[in-house]
């Protein structure tokens, strides 16, 4: 069963979804999870809960700060992305988790996707409450990133307007914006890869069609900084698993696989035919749903603690 929920996260209210746990007559463990980059937790986010709370784990989804049905917090723009004001949000969430009197605030897992999918690596390296973590395609480094989305399109927002924006922000002018995916030639966007666009356009016409195709500047300058993968390391003991897109041409596969082999034990590598976006659907969807799922029912079992 799912219940609509709020809570607070430093002034923001926050709001998402909880999943109970099937088949658990008591406290059971429970699954953090929110989606990447601009993303709602209407996009797909649903499909992995379902699969989770059907094998006993309960599930809270959220959308991000200023994303979805999350407000923002006072004197704050809809729309922009901090990856650190992110993660706290992430630690929030299993707060308010460990709060419920239908969870065992000992067995937390947290889980995320692409962007957020960094964040996950994070928590779990600092948040010792985390006892499972699992990214699905995951963010990275924002410099390698970046540099890949320069090299494959000339639409890529340079970091002149990064200036231009800190500067006109600072004497009260609007936060400047950016499309995340681009409708028209020549227009300087977030993510520019045709599979960006193909997925973002579908995502937002079959599960969101209020998801605003709109992110501001600043955004895509926090995360040019964001280096996850150095905080790899220090997930252990808590474990990891990572799951990798072959083709991922976005984050990069590659880059992903290699960043793995800095984490320590307990850790698992799983690859997913196709790129960034095949998880969500068909096959890909099957294997990363699957995999996930196991690796929490394992890790956050009671014999595991």
């Amino acid at each position: 069963m799912r219940h609509d929920i709020e809570f607070d996260a430093e002034g923001a209210t926050l709001r998402g979804w909880f999943y109970e746990a099937e088949g658990v007559p008591g406290p059971a463990p429970c699954v953090v999870m929110a989606h990447g980059w601009t993303s709602t937790r209407r996009m797909y986010l649903d499909r992995f809960a379902e699969v989770f709370a059907a094998a006993g784990l309960a599930v809270l989804v959220f959308d991000n700060r200023g994303w979805g049905d999350s407000g923002t917090g006072a004197g704050k723009p809809r729309h922009e992305i901090d990856p650190w004001e992110q993660i706290r949000d992430y630690q929030h969430a299993i707060t308010c988790a460990q709060n419920r009197a239908d969870v065992d605030p000992d067995r937390i897992g947290v889980w995320g996707t692409s962007f957020s999918a960094a964040h996950a690596f994070v928590v779990a390296a600092i948040d010792r409450r985390v006892k499972a973590v699992s990214g699905q395609a995951p963010f990275i480094s924002g410099r390698a990133t970046y540099a890949n989305l320069a090299r494959v399109s000339n639409l890529v927002v340079g970091p002149d307007r990064f200036t231009a924006d800190r500067r006109a922000r600072a004497l009260g002018e609007p936060a400047a914006t950016v499309p995340v995916i681009g409708t028209d030639p020549g227009e300087l966007v977030g993510l520019p890869t045709p599979d960006s666009f193909e997925w973002f356009t579908t995502a937002r016409a079959e599960f969101d069609p209020t998801w605003p195709n709109v992110v501001t500047l600043r955004s895509v300058d926090n995360f040019y900084g964001y280096e996850p993968a150095r905080y790899l390391p220090d997930i252990t003991p808590t474990p990891l698993l990572m799951i990798v897109g072959r083709e991922d041409g976005l984050t990069g596969g590659n880059l992903a696989a290699s960043a793995f082999q800095t984490a320590a034990e307990p850790k698992k590598l799983v690859f997913l035919p196709g790129g960034h976006f095949d998880a969500y659907t068909g096959d890909g969807f099957t294997v990363a749903s699957q995999a996930s799922r196991d690796w929490f029912v394992e890790h956050l079992s009671t014999e595991h603690l």
